[in-house]
């Protein structure tokens, strides 16, 4: 991602709330189940995606860009597929 199009692009907590938003007004009126789980199985899955690949499959400097042990990693990725 180039320096330009992350000036220029709005913050990530600002799509999520309008992606929830969406989500929200799409159930018109029913409770969600396991929301929380269902938000990390959306979110998780593209996060290392992306990370990945911007660590080019480096599974040690994408778990540490991450914050996350590197077994933690594998276990996710694992998790995900």
């Amino acid at each position: 991602m180039s320096a330009q199009r992350t000036l220029d692009s709005k913050p990530l907590c600002n799509s999520v709330s309008e992606c929830l938003d969406d989500y929200f007004e799409a159930l018109n009126g029913h409770a969600p189940k396991d929301l929380y789980d269902t938000i990390l199985a959306q979110v998780e899955p593209p996060l290392l995606r992306a990370t990945l690949s911007y660590c080019d499959g480096n599974q040690s400097r994408a778990a540490d860009m991450l914050g996350l042990n590197r077994a933690t990693l594998r276990k996710k990725l694992q998790q995900y597929k």
